[in-house]
């Protein structure tokens, strides 16, 4: 794996920590403000634009996996960062919670791959 440059880590740090205080005001506040929805979406930016920066240049098939599963992850972040802007602006057809089944999803993918893919790096010696 490529890794992220010291600025570019900097950014998928912060895009992560935008995104868990979005959602954490919005569970103290009940509901989700105007301002928690761009915060949200521009944590989801970052956090996501910065997972498609990294690379695996590798042959093995399980890494290759892991890699497209988190790059859903990434997808279905800014899904759900597209839904909730949908909804709080009433902008589209889709203004129910349908952001939170996306959100879902995108935190299945990305705890499982952020866990799995340094123990295969570990495993295979490529770390």
């Amino acid at each position: 794996m490529r890794p992220l440059n010291f600025w570019q880590n900097v950014l998928f740090r912060c895009g992560g920590v935008l995104m868990l205080a979005a959602l954490l005001l919005s569970v103290i506040y009940d509901g989700v403000t105007q301002w928690g929805t761009v915060v949200f979406a521009v944590g989801a930016l970052l956090f996501g634009g910065m997972q498609f920066l990294t690379r695996y240049e590798g042959t093995d098939t399980t890494l290759r996996h892991l890699r497209r599963q988190q790059i859903a992850g990434a997808v279905f972040l800014f899904l759900a960062a597209l839904l909730l802007v949908g909804k709080t602006f009433c902008i589209g057809p889709l203004r129910g919670d349908e952001w939170k089944l996306a959100l879902a999803v995108a935190a299945v993918f990305e705890v499982y791959t952020a866990f799995r893919i340094p123990y295969e790096l570990k495993r295979k010696g490529n770390c």
